[in-house]
């Protein structure tokens, strides 16, 4: 990808992220507990907030039913985040909007598989997880929403129509992370596109979620029919085992395996970066350390 194309690719980059949109009557599906929840505490400073949709009573292990949501009729567009980091959930189909725009937080599973952005009204996400280094928010914004017709006051630097208006280049942009985001553009392309990264994802989470459903000793935490591709939470059952395990598995050069501080047990990442040896890697210890702590 040239300079030109990355410039047209991130023209409507946010630097703004959750900022920047029209918020009269918002309306959240409420599914989570870390972005949408923060997201619905956020928006309330600007304008009516409803949730829609929860599922908290199961500890957010479920993906609530959203096929026909209480929407109201004045209602300006529908919130989710699309895939959640924490618990290790995902949408394998979208809400029933009934009409109302969908904007959707991508955050943590951008990339990962091939997308239809024409069910979106906006699109956005930081591209730490699968793109490139923190810093910077990438936005695919429907046309006739960027617009000047934003609540008063909001400020110049924090409406897409600002960014759109100048290619990205109304302020200095954060060159080293396109030029990065480039680079994994360009590696994405040369692996086969999204299709071929929604198979390595599928290959990959099979793996590890089909030792957890055969395991004596690991339980996975998120209803099958909801299990993110990107994020794998698990459990022993045992705080104190789940502590020796992540202890150990650091010890054995497996990284970052410790659960969300929030909901404590065990989660694996398994970004469009992690091979599948990785997981293999994973697997084969969890089966090792079952064998000597049943």
């Amino acid at each position: 990808m040239e300079k030109e194309q990355i410039l047209d690719f991130t023209r409507r980059i946010s630097q703004s992220n959750r900022s920047g949109l029209t918020v009269i009557n918002y309306e959240i599906i409420f599914a989570y507990l870390d972005d949408a929840k923060k997201a619905y505490q956020e928006a309330q400073k600007y304008g009516k907030v409803n949730k829609i949709a929860s599922s908290e009573d199961k500890t957010f292990s479920y993906i609530p039913d959203c096929s026909d949501l209480p929407i109201s009729p004045d209602a300006d567009y529908v919130y989710i985040c699309e895939n959640n980091t924490i618990y290790g959930t995902k949408y394998k189909k979208l809400p029933n909007t009934k009409g109302k725009t969908l904007v959707a937080d991508v955050s943590s599973c951008f990339l990962s598989e091939p997308v239809n952005v024409s069910d979106y009204g906006i699109i956005y996400g930081g591209v730490q997880k699968n793109i490139g280094p923190a810093g910077m928010v990438i936005s695919i914004v429907r046309d006739d929403l960027i617009t000047d017709d934003v609540l008063p006051g909001t400020p110049t630097m924090m409406k897409f129509k600002t960014h759109a208006d100048a290619g990205s280049l109304y302020n200095t942009p954060n060159c080293y992370c396109i030029y990065m985001c480039g680079k994994v553009f360009k590696w994405l392309k040369k692996m086969g596109g999204l299709e071929v990264m929604k198979q390595r994802n599928e290959e990959k989470a099979k793996l590890l979620y089909d030792f957890l459903d055969q395991s004596k000793l690991f339980k996975g935490t998120v209803v099958p029919e909801d299990r993110s591709l990107m994020n794998v939470p698990f459990i022993t059952g045992n705080a104190d085992l789940d502590a020796k395990f992540v202890k150990e598995s650091k010890e054995a050069g497996l990284e970052n395996l410790k659960g969300h501080r929030t909901v404590g047990g065990m989660r694996a990442s398994i970004y469009n970066a992690m091979p599948k040896e990785g997981v293999e890697a994973l697997v084969a210890f969890m089966k090792k350390f079952e064998e000597e702590n049943l």
